[in-house]
Order: C-alpha cells, then structure tokens, then sequence
C-alpha cells in the first residue's frame, strides 16, 4: 500500500462519523481509528484534542499544574528513544524538554513520525522502552 492511499484514508477517517477503519491490500494491514467525538466537534479528532487540553487544564487549575501532562500516542507503532540506533536517548525522566522538542521516534510501515513535548516543562516520567509496540493513545510521558 503506498502513502499516498495511506494520507487519503487517513483524511477520509479524519472527515468522516468512522471510528475505526481497517484496510488490507497485498499482505499489508492498516488500521486507523478516530477517537470518539463530542457533538459539538465537527473537525477531526486528532485536530480538536490540541485546542481541548489548554480549556481542561484552564478548568482544572493547579491540580493539572501538580500532576504534570500526559503525552499519548498518535499512532500505533514500533517506539524508538533515539535517532538512530546506539545513539543516547532522546530524553530521560528529569530533563527539561521546551515545546517542540522530540521526546521519542514512531515507526509504522518504515515511517518514522517524531513525537514532539507539546509543551515546556520537566520530564517526570517515561512510559516506554525502546523497540516496544505502542497503540494510538498509549502513555508515552508525562511532563510536569
């Protein structure tokens, strides 16, 4: 299946009311799900959970503040910590990360999507081990 077919299902499931969509061709499986929306979102989910999280932690105050933020996969995947292999990590629990800064790799069908920190802030902890599978949504870390 090449990428460009990838990208129009990709934007199909974005645009669409389906939650999950799984599409087969020449021993090739991809599976793309769109989390559950709310009635008032009518853009895609990945696009709408940006501008949700600062009207959460807008809400919640200085209890989100304490408890630090949870960065979650977008993607199912094998996860890298590293650029390339034998190389140091790209982050550990107690470094500081600035917004944009890459915390790890996301390998799905030899494409590596990078993980950006969607915010500033210390690493409080990391839930993942490099070359280990992640699934859309999954913990990956926490960012106090």
């Amino acid at each position: 299946m090449d990428l460009q077919k990838i990208k129009t299902l990709l934007d199909f499931v974005g645009r669409s009311h389906v939650s999950e969509l799984t599409v087969s061709e020449a021993g090739t499986t991809v599976v793309i799900r769109n989390p559950p929306r709310e009635a008032t979102t009518s853009a895609p989910a990945l696009a709408a959970a940006e501008p949700q999280a600062p009207v959460a932690a807008a809400a919640a105050g200085e209890d989100e503040a304490a408890e630090g933020r949870i960065v979650r996969s977008a993607m199912s995947g094998v996860l890298h910590c590293a650029q390339s292999p034998g190389a140091a990590p790209l982050v550990a629990a107690g470094d500081r990360v600035e917004a944009g800064q890459a915390l790890c790799i996301i390998e799905a069908m030899k494409v590596f999507t990078t993980v950006s920190a969607p915010v500033a802030g210390v690493i409080k902890r990391i839930f993942f081990e490099d070359g280990q599978e992640v699934g859309f949504g999954d913990p990956l870390a926490e960012i106090g």
